[in-house]
């Protein structure tokens, strides 16, 4: 634990300009998904990136083994509205506020965004589509993460206002008002939890990081509106590096 608390505090200071904007990822340095930009490449893209290729804690990983641990319920007190965004990456909320607990440690809510197909696998199966909600501690700067993978199903309100919504256009953005992220959670906040990175460029292994064991059901015809933008938006998953994958039941 003092190697990582050593290295976030490290990554933390590379990436203060970063912390008060809400994208947690590179700016000023072009990356993709594909090609010669794209995740095989981005630790050599900017010296900032090195942990993409160097860090041995990366996300997102294959959810497998995960241990049976006692460890604290999820909370989310999350308020409504925002401003959505098209960043050139992602879909991405920049959140009204709001707060997720975790035992005695709480994260303000700071964005949330989508990807397709779904960043983390369980038992080698991958999701349609992955949502992240990017909170941070405001006494560590750590940041936890919040993933919860979205399924063709039942129509669900939120993300059908979100999809009515999406700007066509990077760099696009408009005000929500009434749309309340809590809508997008599963009926059990269940969770998996391990200490990981941020899956975009810097890499950062800052992240504490909770994946829903229940997925959310959404319109099929909402998914295909967000592939229409973003049909390829996932860091393959990497390596686990003996880390434990604690589960809360």
């Amino acid at each position: 634990m003092e190697r990582r608390d050593f290295l976030r505090g490290l990554a933390l200071l590379a990436a203060c300009p970063l912390c008060v904007k809400t994208a947690y990822a590179a700016e000023g340095v072009h990356w993709r998904y594909e090609g010669e930009e794209g995740p095989e490449h981005w630790g050599s893209l900017a010296k900032e990136n090195s942990a993409c290729s160097a860090g041995s804690q990366q996300s997102p990983i294959d959810i497998r083994g995960a241990v049976k641990a006692d460890i604290p319920e999820l909370t989310a007190d999350w308020k409504s509205g925002g401003t959505i965004l098209n960043n050139g990456h992602t879909i991405q909320v920049n959140a009204a506020g709001g707060t997720l607990r975790r035992g005695d440690k709480s994260y303000d809510l700071v964005q949330y965004h989508f990807h397709s197909p779904s960043e983390h696998f369980v038992d080698g199966k991958s999701f349609p589509m992955e949502a992240h909600f990017v909170h941070k501690n405001a006494e560590t700067g750590t940041l936890g993460v919040l993933g919860v993978f979205l399924v063709p199903g039942a129509a669900n309100s939120t993300f059908a206002s979100l999809a009515e919504k999406f700007p066509r256009n990077p760099g696009e953005e408009s005000p929500l008002i009434t749309i309340d992220p809590k809508g997008l959670l599963p009926s059990s906040l269940s969770y998996w939890t391990y200490e990981g990175s941020l899956t975009t460029p810097p890499c950062s292994e800052i992240v504490d990081w909770m994946v829903a064991m229940e997925a959310v059901e959404v319109d099929p015809g909402d998914i295909k509106k967000f592939t229409a933008l973003y049909s390829m938006n996932a860091r393959p998953a990497l390596a686990g590096n003996r880390r434990y994958v604690l589960s809360s039941s």
